[in-house]
């Protein structure tokens, strides 16, 4: 059954009348009523009734009226769709994301984009930047927002922001009523780290500070949720690393019982990057990358940390 035959049958069955139908379409009137004929002939059964003065539907073709709006709705519904996809105009966007880039970065590029960009659906996922590399490489994200520049050649990255690291103590620690200490002073300090395959910039960053200062860590604990971390450092007498961002942000009950110390001498930082697949040159991908760009309420942030790097 053929598109063109359901519009010309619509035309028909709305108009009741061949000539102003014909005239709606741009058609010369003999070519549909042999296109009516042809869709008759296709489903099998009368669907017009026609007489020197009266055109009227027959009770199938009454059926297939309501029918072939639909159809004809939905076809048009679809051929929308794809092209704005096929634009970048909509679609699903999905987007891996830390705690900073929750913070400084997505709300104003989401508005951004959803301000340009209404019909684009966002879906959201905070992870450590291990697993967001993991999960752009096997195609289940979009974009990651991440600490460092990953090195393989399959990703693109862009750098948005320097921030620093600071040190993580309980409210019982000797070091809590300090607002900074040299990095050096963690060598008499137990202290709690994760995995470098978690955050390979941050754990990087903390251990080439260690080297400047010339100590070596005492690592007692591997943690990978920084909630657990601050429970942990809440209740030992143990250090551990967040993201300045972190530490301004506003206390949760888990965290009420810590207090944040920054470091200097030197002050670890780690770069917070939007990554991509290289090969996903999609246009709903590119239209993301210009909402940060242009979503420049970031340079107040960006001077903030900035200083607290210095």
């Amino acid at each position: 059954m053929e598109l063109r035959l359901l519009a010309s049958f619509v035309a028909v069955a709305e108009e009741l009348h061949f000539g102003r139908a014909a005239a709606r379409l741009h058609l010369a009137q003999p070519s549909l009523s042999q296109q009516i004929q042809r869709l008759e002939r296709s489903v099998g059964v009368q669907l017009v009734e026609r007489s020197s003065h009266q055109v009227n539907l027959t009770p199938a073709g009454e059926v297939l009226r309501d029918l072939a709006r639909n159809i004809l709705s939905q076809t048009e519904e679809a051929r929308s769709t794809v092209r704005e996809v096929a634009l970048g105009r909509a679609g699903t966007l999905r987007i891996g994301y830390n705690f900073a880039a929750g913070q400084r970065i997505l709300p104003s590029a989401l508005a951004r984009m959803n301000a340009i960009l209404p019909n684009v659906t966002i879906n959201m996922i905070e992870q450590r930047t291990g697993p967001q590399l993991a999960a752009l490489s096997s195609g289940a994200l979009d974009v990651g927002l991440v600490y460092g520049r990953p090195a393989a050649t399959e990703f693109h990255s862009r750098p948005l922001l320097q921030v620093p690291l600071v040190a993580v103590v309980g409210r019982g620690h000797s070091w809590a009523r300090r607002s900074s200490t040299s990095f050096a002073e963690l060598a008499s300090q137990s202290c709690i780290l994760f995995e470098r395959q978690q955050c390979p910039a941050m754990y990087d960053a903390i251990h080439h500070a260690a080297e400047r200062s010339g100590i070596k860590l005492n690592i007692e604990h591997q943690l990978d949720d920084p909630n657990a971390t601050a429970i942990m450092v809440s209740v030992k007498p143990m250090v551990g690393f967040a993201s300045s961002v972190r530490a301004g942000a506003a206390p949760t009950v888990g965290h009420s019982q810590t207090v944040t110390v920054a470091l200097h001498d030197p002050v670890p930082t780690v770069e917070l990057c939007v990554v991509w697949r290289a090969d996903d040159t999609r246009p709903i991908v590119r239209s993301f990358l210009g909402c940060i760009e242009s979503a420049r309420p970031l340079d107040s942030a960006i001077k903030l940390e900035s200083r607290l790097a210095q």
